[in-house]
């Protein structure tokens, strides 16, 4: 993923917000910072769950943008 790549994931998860905010589980800054924490530390299950060949600790700007997405829902 190149930086521009990474920009057009953020607009996309802003839009989404605003458009369907209803089905994200962390609606405010500090519960979706607490849920960016706790995502963070779990990517790496959810890459080896979905058979995705990428190492969270060679971090690059496709696991910032999965790591934003991903904390919109993280429980």
């Amino acid at each position: 993923m190149t930086k521009d790549e990474f920009i057009k994931s953020i607009k996309k998860l802003r839009i989404d917000f605003e458009q369907n905010n209803e089905n994200w589980e962390n609606k405010t800054i500090p519960d979706y910072l607490e849920a960016l924490e706790r995502y963070t530390e779990d990517i790496q299950s959810y890459y080896d769950n979905t058979k995705q060949e990428i190492n969270s600790e060679k971090a690059d700007w496709k696991i910032f943008s999965d790591i934003l997405i991903g904390a919109s829902i993280y429980e």
